[in-house]
């Protein structure tokens, strides 16, 4: 029996893949974030809001258009980012607080 034919081996394959994918997640999401630290460092420097509505709102219209193009739920693609930009205001926050 090859590893094609065999379900076990195919399913290790598989989860090798995710998990790599989930690594490459994990340091993207790092990534992201260290930048939005800077914004939040910026935005706390010039007194300006922790959360901008308007870029907000033009994220989500473009991120939704990428997951249609992905084949990714777009409705799955905006709560990712909203869960996102929670976590990037709460830093925005802090930042403007003085923490």
């Amino acid at each position: 029996m090859t590893a094609a034919e065999d379900p076990r081996a195919e399913l290790l394959r598989l989860r090798a893949s995710i998990d790599n994918i989930d690594a490459a997640l994990i340091f993207m999401l790092a990534e992201r974030f260290r930048a939005t630290q800077q914004v939040g460092h910026l935005k706390a420097a010039h007194e300006m809001p922790a959360s901008d509505p308007g870029r907000e709102e033009q994220q989500v219209a473009r991120l939704r258009a990428l997951a249609e193009v992905a084949h990714l739920d777009p409705e799955f693609a905006e709560k990712w980012f909203n869960f996102v930009v929670a976590e990037v205001i709460r830093h925005h926050t802090e930042a403007a607080e003085g923490r």
